[in-house]
């Protein structure tokens, strides 16, 4: 037979979803696994969304729409990124899709050509650097170690610069890291980004999800020059707790929202038709369920964080954002816990799965090895079993 495509042959799985299937496999063979690894919350969809999804469907609204989304729906984005971000969009500026993970590669589809240079910031989501190189990008990768805070600087991404960058992903607030870039750490990336004339893919999709009174501010906040280079990503599935819903979308500037929507409508066509009137219900709708959701990840958060940094071995930053935590097992390699030579972090996660019941995603994935990565969008009885795992784990 003749070869298959080599791009998309070199593609590996997500690290993530691996070590997820793995803990849900062993659960179905009756083992008694906690898993963290999954990036979705462990809430319910809120009854007022499903219930207009149910009226959506009772209106025999199941047909196509216009292929970048609803114009209901688009107003709808218009309107929250307002109120929330501070963000004047117009409609025709806004791109939806199948999932914020989808438009990360739609926005990447709309600015890389082969052999352009992407920076990307480390630690970063998974999915960012394989993304890159399925559409002929060349990923530069800038590591910003656990003394920043998992921050890259404007310093670092301005040495990064070369005349084949194109773009940055920038990811705020982080996945996997939760740290959260502040307004002036933001304006130095920005003004290294006008000088240069560099586009920033900004995946702000945990926005929503920020601790300790933090206020969010969007990279498309900076200023008109920054605002026209920005492909800003967004979505209902982390505040509304609406993962399996896949509906993310785009703001931009007017030309490649244009570009966008044309590659939208010969690839996927419209995102589901029932799943945007829920989304419109979301973004319209009564806001106290984002809120509630948000004090549980914190205070799950703060619990996760104090037994981390009591047990011996291991130890973590405090999230700033999200729902997950970074935990650093450098002490840890080069021993043999429970008969495992622990030479990597992947080679942790794995005894740990298998001795310890407790799935958690190794750093490598995220460009980040000696560390491990928790999500703590699960049940406060959950994390309170896990850390008593992983005590117990580690006293062998």
């Amino acid at each position: 037979m003749k070869e298959l495509s080599r791009t998309a042959s070199a593609v590996q799985i997500s690290s993530t979803m691996a070590i997820d299937a793995l803990a849900k496999q062993m659960k179905a063979e009756g083992v008694d696994v906690i898993g963290f690894g999954a990036g979705e919350p462990d809430f319910n969809t809120p009854a007022h969304i499903k219930t207009a999804a149910d009226r959506a469907i009772a209106a025999n609204l199941t047909r196509y729409t216009p292929a970048s989304g609803t114009p209901e729906l688009k107003e709808a984005v218009c309107q929250r990124m307002r109120e929330d971000c501070g963000l004047d969009y117009k409609s025709s500026q806004v791109v939806v899709s199948t999932g914020a993970k989808h438009c990360v590669y739609l926005a990447l589809r709309a600015v890389v050509n082969p052999g352009d240079e992407i920076i990307l910031p480390a630690p970063y989501w998974v999915s960012y650097l394989e993304m890159i190189k399925m559409v002929g990008g060349q990923p530069v990768v800038v590591t910003a170690g656990e003394g920043a805070r998992f921050k890259m600087t404007a310093e670092q991404l301005a040495a990064a610069i070369t005349p084949k960058t194109k773009a940055l992903i920038l990811n705020n607030p982080g996945n996997p890291t939760g740290m959260v870039y502040g307004r002036e750490e933001l304006e130095a990336i920005a003004r290294v980004c006008v000088e240069h004339d560099i586009y920033v893919i900004s995946d702000e999709i945990y926005y929503g999800l920020l601790y300790d009174g933090a206020r969010f501010v969007s990279a498309a906040a900076l200023g008109e020059d920054m605002k026209e280079r920005v492909i800003l990503i967004n979505g209902v599935s982390k505040s509304y707790a609406m993962t399996g819903w896949r509906i993310g979308w785009l703001l931009s500037n007017e030309r490649i929202a244009s570009v966008m929507s044309s590659y939208l409508s010969n690839s996927t066509g419209s995102p589901c038709t029932v799943s945007q009137a829920a989304a419109v219900a979301a973004l319209t709708g009564p806001q106290d369920c984002v809120e509630e959701m948000r004090r549980a990840f914190e205070e799950r958060r703060n619990y996760i964080v104090e037994r981390m940094n009591g047990i011996g071995g291991v130890s973590c930053l405090k999230p700033e954002g999200a729902f997950y935590v970074m935990m650093n097992v450098e002490k840890l390699i080069g021993k043999t816990i429970h008969g495992s030579q622990i030479q990597t972090s992947k080679d942790f996660c794995t005894a740990f799965l298998k001795d310890g019941l407790v799935a958690a995603v190794p750093g490598e994935g995220f460009g980040a090895p000696g560390f491990v990565r928790w999500s703590y969008s699960t049940s406060m009885e959950n994390i309170e079993k896990g850390m008593d795992r992983l005590a117990a784990f580690l006293k062998g």
